[in-house]
């Protein structure tokens, strides 16, 4: 038996929970979410209390998944979820424009994302910090994924859009590595 599948989910006020044969309506401040309840597991309600019971031992693998996902629906809309994003390079920047996010990336041409329905974002004109935020906990990572894959964290200069506190492997360059004379090229006497 799982334990992560095992712990309590308590839920907060102002977070109502309705309870369905095969779903969890989860409605609170930042909105409604859903999750599907596969069959075996059963989700009870016990005074603001929410715990995840197996009925059938076929699907056990995904006892904690369920867990989680229900935990995140409950945590997504009391308080929502964000994703911090640096920009980091000579002249790299970004505003929020409407539903987009205009970006200069050292391309010849800006760069813009659509921002999907759901999701805030926000952007410190003084750190160029973007801010990812929404209930749906997989959809901010996605958003986030894809605002960094724009223009990736480059292993040189590690110049480009990165996680607030990723780390970067940084490679040497060409004269850091010792690559200048007495080699195969040289002049023969």
């Amino acid at each position: 038996m799982s334990r992560v599948g095992r712990k309590p989910i308590s839920v907060p006020s102002g977070v109502t929970v309705q309870i369905d044969e095969f779903r969890v309506t989860v409605k609170g401040p930042n909105g409604t979410l859903e999750e599907n309840i596969p069959h075996g597991f059963a989700v009870e309600n016990n005074a603001g209390v929410l715990s995840i019971k197996q009925v059938r031992s076929k699907n056990g693998a995904l006892f904690g998944t369920i867990r989680s996902r229900v935990n995140n629906a409950v945590l997504g809309v009391a308080t929502g979820f964000i994703k911090s994003l640096d920009i980091v390079g000579l002249g790299f920047k970004a505003k929020v424009e409407g539903e987009k996010l205009n970006m200069a990336l050292g391309k010849s041409h800006p760069v813009i994302f659509t921002i999907p329905k759901g999701i805030t974002v926000t952007v410190d004109p003084k750190t160029q910090r973007i801010a990812v935020s929404g209930a749906f906990k997989d959809q901010v990572g996605q958003v986030a994924a894809a605002i960094r894959k724009l223009r990736p964290p480059e292993p040189y200069k590690a110049t480009g859009i990165r996680y607030v506190g990723e780390h970067i492997v940084r490679k040497a360059g060409k004269t850091a590595a010792g690559v200048g004379g007495g080699g195969a090229g040289g002049a023969k006497k």
